[in-house]
């Protein structure tokens, strides 16, 4: 028996077909390229939005002049459809426009324009795109899930386990605990040079020895192995006698870190001290100053624009310690490093797990639509750069949002990830 043929270009409907399979279909064929499809509509609708509110606003380089914000974005139709961007050897893509808003602080005006941000590959009904008439398709990428990971291995040295752990944001420095052999915890920073824990806890705010010990006296009880007391006692740092420090310059370190504590002076040194120290290590050679200490600590992990744990990263790190941090909270707090050492020491003490990281659980799938937003946010962060040296330049009569945005750094990625990207393949390349 002969299938119906195909008329007019539309597909075989399941009652048309003669099926001969001795095995019943119970389960219906699912529809296979729905993932690419809902990550593609979801960075239509929420992905350019984040990445836009990312950046927003852009302020000039002394703050005082101007201020530029992204406000919300849509896509206009394509001008033709896939087939004829085929036949046509193009690509097929919708324009992008941004409703932006210059706030011009000296005098007070607001001068509000549309912007055109380029055209933008769309994905046809197939889950493919057409680049250069060429199909393609974006092959989603298996990675490692943000989060926290932690690693049992064997000392050489003491030939007892000891335990590590790896914090892991989606964007950001990577955080390395590890137990030495001596029983004391240091961090690594980006794989550069170990501080103790204590130096890190209190550059985060921890001044007081006592304050620091009753965080783990709970756990920390095993007196032949009494990890952060051993750490403690090992600190470098003491009385930060040596060190001069403006009272200008504690007060507004003490309320960016205790606003709802009084200033305390000995508290507040100590903590300075530590940044100091801090900055010693990460940048060996640099002059330290307490301002650049704490700008550093700011941006490696309280600045949403340098660091962000992801919703995943965030619900996995939550999960894994048991705390209770507001999932709204995409950067690092005191208490999740807390709570990282913590459960080091109940490892080490045989009274915790550690992490399987090849284990598929601690895996996640990039589609797309987060790979395509990836792409954006390079280009939006080097738009960024172009125009605030723009700002400094530009006559404030003659100020306005389309002069001051620069679309090639945002097209240029884009167009590099779809045309360039191992992740960007030719369909009829795949077997």
């Amino acid at each position: 028996m002969a299938l119906p043929p195909v008329l007019k270009g539309q597909s075989v409907q399941l009652p048309d077909v003669k099926t001969y399979a001795q095995i019943p279909q119970i389960i219906d064929v699912p529809n296979l390229i729905q993932s690419q499809i809902q990550s593609w509509d979801w960075i239509k609708a929420e992905g350019l939005t984040e990445v836009y509110q990312e950046i927003s606003p852009i302020a000039d380089y002394t703050g005082n002049k101007y201020e530029l914000h992204f406000l919300e974005h849509y896509f206009r139709d394509p001008k033709y459809s896939p087939q004829q961007s085929k036949e046509r050897e193009i690509t097929y893509s919708q324009p992008l426009y941004v409703k932006t808003r210059l706030v011009m602080k000296e005098t007070g005006e607001i001068k509000e324009q549309e912007i055109f941000m380029g055209d933008i590959p769309m994905m046809t009904n197939n889950g493919t795109f057409i680049i250069n008439g060429a199909e393609r398709v974006v092959v989603s990428q298996l990675v490692r899930s943000p989060g926290i990971y932690f690693v049992l291995e064997r000392n050489a040295i003491s030939n007892r386990n000891l335990c590590s752990a790896k914090l892991i944001p989606s964007r950001g420095a990577w955080l390395e605990f590890e137990t030495s052999s001596k029983d004391i915890i240091s961090v690594k920073v980006d794989r550069k040079r170990k501080v103790s824990a204590s130096t890190f806890l209190r550059a985060l705010g921890v001044a007081d020895d006592d304050d620091m010990m009753k965080l783990f006296s709970d756990i920390d009880t095993d007196e032949t192995h009494n990890y952060m007391q051993t750490t403690l006692d090992k600190d470098p740092i003491l009385e930060p006698k040596d060190l001069n420090f403006k009272e200008d310059d504690l007060r507004s370190l003490w309320e960016w870190l205790h606003e709802d504590k009084d200033f305390d002076g000995d508290a507040a040194r100590r903590i300075a001290a530590a940044q100091i120290e801090f900055y010693r290590r990460l940048r060996p050679g640099e002059p330290p100053s307490l301002e650049n200490s704490r700008t550093l600590i700011r941006n490696l992990f309280f600045g949403p624009r340098r660091y962000d744990l992801g919703r995943v990263g965030r619900y996995k790190l939550n999960r894994r310690l048991g705390q209770a941090t507001n999932n709204d909270l995409m950067t690092l707090s005191l208490d999740d490093v807390v709570s990282v050492i913590r459960t080091m020491v109940r490892i080490n003490q045989g009274e915790g797990r550690p992490d399987d990281i090849d284990h598929l659980g601690n895996r996640r799938v990039r589609a797309v639509g987060e790979l395509v937003q990836n792409q954006v946010r390079v280009g939006l962060l080097r738009m960024e750069r172009m125009v605030k040296e723009k700002m400094t330049l530009v006559d404030p009569e003659a100020a306005a949002p389309q002069g001051l945005v620069n679309i090639r750094p945002v097209v240029a990625a884009v167009r590099e990830f779809f045309g360039g990207s191992q992740l960007s393949q030719f369909m009829d390349q795949t077997n």
